[in-house]
């Protein structure tokens, strides 16, 4: 735990919870003391960081291909979440635009995507993790990321969703050859699973779920949540410099 940030446990928040199979209706908001978190597990940035790195990439997709920002910013960001989840939704269409603006453009943080699919609450979350990590083998998973959240209420009721996920891979140039042979391949699925098996010794039981710099943040937090948190970090750690 870093010293000048006190944690703690919020009451309620929007997310999509792995725990109980249901999702939580509240919305923690924003308020003047500090941010809803909790103590991250230890070593849970050597497990996150293991998803991209262990020397078995045929299990790993690298992060650096689902990472946006400075590999030298001063506060890293891991985000889990679950494209099937509507609050990963809200948080990648209303809070996401403003932190890559305000905080990974400007190199004050990089921000790294983890894939942790509640596969009990969403049927096709499993899916289009799989899809979305061959997208990024190709150099084309952030814009694919969008468009998975943009159209999550159309694929995300279809009993396959399989033929409308190609046509987003069709939208971002990845041929469908490529994005086929990839997804017929294991190492794909193992590849979500190592992802999700990380997040998990992270300490998330729930989506969106953020681990930042020693702590675990629950669910789709407003920009002002954020803003607390990430300006918090970025002072500590670049002080004195």
């Amino acid at each position: 735990m870093h010293t000048g940030w006190t944690l703690f446990m919020a009451l309620a928040f929007a997310a999509c919870s792995g725990q109980s199979g249901a999702q939580a209706s509240g919305d923690t908001q924003a308020a003047a003391g500090p941010p809803p978190t909790t103590a991250g597990t230890a070593g849970a940035a050597v497990s996150l960081a293991d998803t991209g790195s262990r020397s078995d990439s045929m299990r790993t997709v690298p992060l650096e291909l689902r990472s946006k920002g400075s590999a030298t910013a001063p506060v890293t960001v891991y985000e889990m979440s679950d494209f099937q989840c509507p609050y990963c939704r809200r948080h990648a269409l209303e809070t996401w635009p403003t932190i890559e603006r305000e905080y990974v453009t400007t190199g004050k943080v990089r921000w790294v995507f983890i894939n942790l699919p509640l596969t009990t609450l969403h049927p096709n979350a499993a899916a289009a993790a799989e899809f979305a990590l061959c997208a990024a083998k190709a150099g084309k998973f952030w814009p694919v990321h969008d468009l998975l959240y943009k159209y999550q209420e159309t694929w995300a009721p279809l009993k396959d969703p399989g033929a409308f996920l190609l046509t987003l891979a069709d939208s971002v140039g990845v041929a469908r050859p490529q994005m086929l042979a990839c997804l017929r391949d294991p190492a794909s699925r193992a590849a979500v699973e190592a992802d999700a098996s990380g997040a998990t010794r992270a300490g998330a039981t729930g989506t969106p779920a953020f681990y930042i710099e020693g702590g675990l943040m629950s669910g789709a937090q407003p920009v002002a949540v954020f803003r607390q948190v990430l300006d918090s970090f970025y002072v500590l750690k670049t002080k004195g410099k």
